[in-house]
């Protein structure tokens, strides 16, 4: 028992004295040592940022359960343009019947005012049916969620309301106590029975109530199922077919003349749009962990060589084989736990500021991004198995030849081997080509967001932002009074002083503005692929955003309020479905526009009426930053009205500023008339767009990145080349006595490294050339100008040359007495 205990205490002191020493070597070599933890520390840190995002955002998005299996219901027409799918209760019923459907539920959203205050609220709220919570899988919070005695069929729904956690937060300051108390929506009292959990953000809703899942054979629900356990989406696109094929022959309006059913997951739109941008990080994350490790083996290699003469005199006295190897491995082990602790941090700070340049709109509202524990854990495994592997490499190459032999050898030709030449060339080689590639796809993203940015628009979205607002709930239900009605809020608004234009703009706010119709020419057959952007606006529009007329004319204010059966078209339309010049004094037929009272107000017979165009305006963007002009037609709001409209406001000074006294202007015509919550100046609204937000995400984080891989390029390559300058410093000492000048020292050390950059530039332009196409797909906008991938490189030769300078610089200035003296 005593020697047990004796020989544990001899173990614990001798791992001590290796921890000491460690510690000592890792101190009186302060360059050395900073430089391999802080690049296994951003290595490690940016790729458990970036894929804790991967994996939030695209991996596990969604609390709610069996998410894999909750889908939407949508179509493709003919010429590739997708649409959600709303329906009838009636044909909600049938569709429960498919085989493909295991559940559903239906919903319907609305801007409701929350009233009772100084100034009404904009409320989001969602009309689900009593089955949602459980159907999400999602139980409430406090409280409880909505049930099936809250909406029962042929009955009026109870007037209770679940907040959601946000708004709950926000509204009532966290208070608990608010279940029981009731919460006025549109001057109606709502009873408070639960707060949802504050992940559940199904449609970002503040409130949830029953829905009233009438039989009006009107589609206007908007549905998700869950599919049965087993099949596929393809098999449930082909049962679906024929059941939507015949509600489009019920209600043809809801449907394209000709569709594909396509069922979606409640994630396919961030896949979409966003999903490339963050697997292209990832690789550059990876790219970079690469370069911090290739820094740390380079750094322990060149380490590890230069004392193998150490390690043999140690040998020599004594020392056996294992003793060496468990220092050696204790040093490297501290080095790597040191970078990996750092990396933990640098994780968490890379995470934030990550987020903080995050698209507003990038992932569902459900998302929870945090550091991803296995991604953590592997990172630091990958950066633990480089310090110990390239540690312990000198004490491997140690087996391998005679110590005395080693003894023999001066430290110059033992820094100057084959083996090590060659292993410290390869990786230095590796590291220049990772970089380069790396530093190209930075400039190439950042050339195209630079394009993105100056992208010719066609319109002056300066000073400009859109106020929407919601008409009150079953308020103003005739043509007359709802037309009246919004002229007055365009009014009051007009009436605000700082504003110099207000224009109605239904659904014409761009750069995606109008929805798909198709349309008919008079005189002409219709063909199917005949489709323009529809635009409801009042003839401030065009000034407001500085939209030029080009021929003809803009209807007058009369005709605008009187319904007038005109129109005006972009030049896109005019060449297309035009080309001889004659569009002016043309007319078209809209049969897609509806009436469907209350919700949507039409001028009588519009559908049937045929348009005159009185007037071309300029082309611009309308279907998002990346596409051309679409065709489109601009017609009267009132010719059709829904009961939510935005009114474009262009101000002399900066146009949120002016926000609470539209506010308060509106008040003046409706006590309870408020404003979308959310209203943002038109500069947002490009800065929302999905195409841009991709592009300034990976041009950010690509620059960001690039930085850090070409300062650890740099760093690791002076560090390689002061540490050999270092090693051969006896030698520059007797070339110098002998009468060599300093530029012959300067050509040593840079003759040292130019073949090693070369070669890793080379290879980078291989490289960057072999991956064209795929950053090409998956960098969207991005350039393929040549003269990036030249600047890139030019930018590292300096950079390496700045690197090797230090170093000859200071061994081109050693006294050769000094020299000759240091062994």
């Amino acid at each position: 028992m005593s020697e047990a205990i004796g020989f544990s205490e001899r173990s614990l002191q001798t791992l001590l004295q290796d921890l000491r020493y460690a510690l000592r070597q890792l101190i009186n070599n302060p360059g050395f040592s900073l430089t391999a933890i802080i690049s296994l520390a951003l290595g490690v840190g940016a790729t458990t940022a970036v894929f804790s995002i991967i994996y939030a955002a695209l991996i596990n998005p969604f609390p709610f359960t069996q998410a894999d299996r909750i889908m939407r219901l949508g179509v493709w027409d003919n010429a590739g343009h997708g649409h959600l799918v709303s329906l009838s209760s009636p044909q909600i019923k049938q569709l429960r019947q498919s085989p493909a459907v295991d559940s559903l539920v239906a919903m319907d959203d609305w801007s409701m005012t929350l009233t009772g205050h100084d100034l009404p609220e904009d409320v989001n709220a969602i009309y689900l049916t009593p089955n949602g919570f459980d159907f999400l899988g999602m139980p409430a919070w406090r409280g409880r969620g909505l049930v099936p005695s809250d909406a029962i069929e042929g009955e009026s729904p109870q007037p209770v309301v679940v907040l959601g956690y946000r708004f709950w937060q926000r509204h009532f300051n966290s208070d608990p106590a608010v279940l029981g108390q009731t919460i006025q929506l549109e001057h109606k009292n709502y009873s408070i029975v639960g707060i949802a959990a504050p992940r559940f953000r199904w449609y970002s809703a503040d409130v949830y109530l029953p829905l009233d899942l009438n039989e009006d054979p009107v589609p206007i629900f908007m549905v998700n199922f869950r599919l049965k356990p087993g099949e596929s989406r393809a098999a449930a696109n082909a049962a679906l077919q024929p059941i939507l094929e015949q509600f489009a022959k019920e209600t043809p309006k809801h449907f394209p003349e000709h569709f594909k059913v396509d069922v979606q997951g409640l994630n396919d739109w961030v896949v979409r749009q966003i999903g490339r941008t963050l697997y292209l990080l990832l690789g550059a994350v990876g790219l970079l962990l690469a370069i911090g490790c290739s820094n740390v083996s380079i750094l322990l290699l060149a380490r590890g060589t230069a004392r193998q003469h150490e390690l043999a005199v140690r040998a020599a006295i004594g020392a056996n084989r294992g003793r060496i190897v468990r220092q050696l491995l204790t040093e490297s082990l501290v080095l790597a736990i040191t970078g990996a602790v750092l990396g933990v941090l640098a994780a968490y700070g890379m995470l934030a500021g990550i987020r903080a340049v995050l698209p507003r709109y990038a992932f569902a509202p459900e998302v929870v991004i945090g550091i991803n524990l296995p991604v953590l854990f592997f990172s630091v495994g990958i950066a633990l198995l480089t310090g110990i592997l390239f540690g312990l490499w000198p004490a491997w190459q140690l087996s391998r030849p005679a110590t005395a032999q080693i003894m023999q050898s001066n430290t110059r030709r033992m820094a100057g081997s084959v083996h090590g030449s060659r292993a410290h060339g390869s990786l230095i080689a590796g590291q220049i080509a990772l970089t380069l590639l790396l530093l190209a796809a930075a400039g190439t993203t950042m050339e195209g967001f630079q394009r993105l940015m100056h992208v010719p628009l066609g319109y002056d979205p300066h000073d400009v932002m859109s106020v929407g607002i919601p008409i009150p709930e079953n308020g103003y239900k005739t043509w007359e009074a709802r037309s009246s009605y919004i002229k007055q809020l365009r009014a009051a608004i007009a009436a605000t002083p700082g504003v110099t234009t207000a224009g109605i703009s239904t659904n014409s706010t761009p750069p995606q503005n109008g929805r798909d119709q198709r349309f008919e020419i008079e005189g002409r057959p219709q063909l199917e692929q005949q489709t323009m952007r529809l635009n409801f606006v009042s003839p401030g529009y065009f000034p407001a955003l500085r939209i030029p007329l080009l021929r003809g004319r803009v209807w007058s204010d009369t005709e605008d309020q009187a319904g007038a059966h005109v129109a005006v078209i972009n030049q896109a339309m005019a060449r297309l479905y035009f080309p001889n010049g004659d569009a002016i004094g043309r007319s078209i037929k809209v049969p897609g526009i509806e009436n469907r009272p209350p919700i949507l107000l039409s001028a009588p017979g519009i559908a049937d009426s045929w348009l005159q165009i009185v007037g071309i305006v300029a082309d611009h963007r309308n279907a998002g930053l990346r596409d051309p002009a679409r065709p489109e037609a601009f017609v009267p709001w009132t010719l059709c009205m829904w009961e939510y409209t935005e009114i474009l406001v262009r101000s002399d000074v900066p146009p949120l500023s002016l926000l609470h006294a539209i506010r308060k202007q509106l008040t003046l015509v409706n006590a309870d008339q408020q404003t979308s919550g959310d209203v943002n100046d038109l500069e947002q609204w490009i800065r929302d767009e999905p195409e841009w937000q991709q592009t300034y995400l990976v041009s950010w984080i690509f620059g960001a990145f690039s930085v850090l891989a070409l300062i650890l390029a740099a760093v690791g390559l002076y560090s390689v080349v002061s540490y050999t300058v270092t090693q051969r410093t006896n030698e520059f000492g007797i070339r110098m006595a002998l009468g060599a000048q300093r530029t012959h020292v300067w050509r040593i050390v840079f003759a040292s490294m130019l073949i090693n950059v070369s070669s890793g530039i080379l290879v980078g332009i291989v490289l960057r050339l072999a991956l064209n196409k795929v950053l090409a797909a998956w960098a969207q906008n991005g350039s393929r100008d040549p003269a990036i991938l030249i600047v890139a490189a030019l930018l590292l030769i300096l950079v390496a040359g700045i690197a090797c300078a230090l170093p000859a610089r200071r061994a081109a200035k050693i006294e050769p007495m000094v020299a000759l003296r240091c062994e």
